[in-house]
């Protein structure tokens, strides 16, 4: 069996106030296996947010241990991480981020800029995933010429052209509505049936219904982990 691409071993993490130090996670145990669809659920400040990051390599914990593809990040310097976190992750976030004065392909070929791809590799590539999350025709075109829908599936594409073993995914469907959310989460289930593994914080029962997997978050600790029967979406 290939190992967990995820390895978090009573993971903490406390936040500083002026009350006192607050546990916004109180030791995490949890593995995700690779090719898993997760979604991570729970209440606000139930710790899910924070759980998220922690697993992007975009804060550190306070306790425990972390393994990113048997990697502990904690003994990694800031250069190493960075190169992990380019290599392995692509991340879809509720704003879609893009930046407003270049276009859908530059948007989405940015992260290879940091992994030192050629300039024509990066265009080949950014068009690539374009096409794949069928916006092969607004290469050129800038985010304020889509719909919200359309650039998420930008975002998509953008989390993808470093082909990354694992997507992390914090709310993607928060600024959209039922139709185009049911079409994103199409594109999401597709994408964990080639192989991709994907963990979503998700507050929303039908939205977590596409996981194979549900991990639910109260009080900075996991209170139920329970394999569902994904459900397709009905998008057409």
């Amino acid at each position: 069996m290939p190992p967990a691409i995820i390895r978090v071993v009573a993971l903490g993490k406390s936040y500083s106030t002026a009350a006192g130090p607050f546990p916004a996670l109180r030791g995490v145990d949890l593995n995700v296996e690779p090719g898993e669809f997760v979604a991570i659920m729970g209440p606000s400040g139930s710790g899910k947010s924070t759980f998220m990051n922690l697993l992007g390599c975009l804060d550190t914990p306070s306790s425990g241990d972390y393994f990113l593809v048997e990697r502990n990040v904690a003994h990694l310097g800031k250069d190493e991480l960075a190169a992990l976190r380019n290599r392995t992750i692509g991340f879809v976030f509720q704003g879609f981020n893009l930046l407003p004065r270049m276009t859908l392909e530059d948007n989405v070929a940015l992260p290879l800029v940091y992994s030192g791809i050629a300039r024509e590799q990066r265009r080949l590539r950014a068009r690539q995933e374009l096409e794949r999350v069928g916006l092969g025709d607004y290469a050129g075109s800038l985010p304020s010429r889509i719909s919200g829908g359309q650039q998420q599936r930008v975002a998509i594409a953008r989390a993808l052209v470093n082909t990354p073993q694992l997507i992390l995914a914090d709310e993607p469907t928060g600024n959209l509505d039922s139709r185009t959310s049911e079409e994103i989460m199409t594109l999401f289930f597709d994408l964990n049936r080639e192989g991709i593994t994907i963990v979503l914080v998700t507050h929303e029962p039908d939205i977590a219904a596409h996981a194979r997997r549900q991990v639910r978050f109260l009080d900075g600790l996991i209170v139920s982990d329970v394999a569902t029967p994904a459900r397709a979406s009905n998008a057409c």
